[in-house]
């Protein structure tokens, strides 16, 4: 056995109380400090985690992966005996309600949550409905205030997939790249005046997919051309004009890995993309 083992965590959160993913100055509750704190308490040894995509304020998961490396003798303990998998029973009584470790497993060190992936899909939820969400829905479900046209709302879409610069949509990061390739970005009407959106991409950066989807409804309500998306693609900077949809609606809902044995290929590409 290895002297230090690294471990898949598989999460899901609800992230209406959490000031977002990442770990804060000044004693604000996010979800990375949750866990990390709970890991460190069972485990006896300080956990640092890695996630695959830092989501942000509001923001949902139902398919989140971070990985933690961690000694091998702290799972040597009576109530886990060497086995990674009993971590989420003994997590389960120590989380809030609103974040639970749906799985963990020993992964190969070439693993990383967030160079290793290929791709991240979120879905976005938005009723337009004058009544507002559903009250059993209305944390993850956002409200758009006009009625929108599905075919409008799709063309939009599909005018975004692909490699290209999202300057426009991304709220600016020193030396970080705005290339991005979206593989889909498919809209449903799952209920009448209820939408979901589903979008696949390699990366996102900062507010890009609240940013897209705004941009859509945007369109699907007739406020801007159908040519506009296009035209933002042009763009080398943040558009000021698009809007942000609100963070309650999005959920990130799977992370997609290769098999193991491209993991270091496929982190050591990522790096030298992300570089660019």
């Amino acid at each position: 056995m290895h002297d230090t083992l690294r471990l898949r965590l598989d999460i899901a959160y609800d992230g209406t109380d959490f000031h977002g993913w990442a770990r804060q100055q000044g004693g604000l509750r996010t979800v990375q400090q949750t866990i990390e704190d709970a890991l460190t308490l069972v485990l006896r040894t300080e956990a640092h985690l890695t996630v695959a995509g830092r989501t942000d304020a509001g923001v949902h998961a139902s398919g989140q992966v971070a990985h933690v490396d961690v000694p091998a003798v702290a799972l040597d303990q009576r109530s886990i005996e060497g086995d990674p998998g009993r971590l989420v029973r003994r997590l389960a009584k120590l989380l809030p309600e609103d974040v639970r470790v749906f799985a963990v497993a020993e992964a190969p060190p070439a693993f990383d949550a967030r160079f290793s992936a290929l791709t991240r899909s979120y879905v976005y939820r938005v009723t337009t409905h004058p009544a507002g969400a559903l009250p059993t829905r209305a944390r993850d479900t956002a409200v758009w205030p006009k009625p929108v046209d599905l075919q409008a709302v799709q063309a939009c879409a599909d005018a975004l997939v692909g490699l290209n610069n999202f300057a426009a949509f991304c709220r600016p990061k020193e030396h970080a790249t705005t290339i991005r390739d979206v593989h889909s970005f498919a809209w449903s009407e799952v209920e009448p005046q209820l939408f979901e959106a589903r979008i696949t991409a390699d990366a996102f950066c900062w507010n890009m997919v609240r940013a897209l989807t705004a941009t859509c409804l945007a369109v699907g309500e007739g406020r801007r051309a159908p040519e506009w998306p296009r035209e933002l693609l042009r763009r080398d900077a943040r558009a000021p004009e698009v809007p942000l949809a609100p963070a309650r609606g999005l959920t990130l809902v799977e992370v997609a890995y290769p098999r193991d044995d491209a993991l270091a290929a496929r982190a050591e590409e990522t790096r030298a993309m992300r570089a660019g």
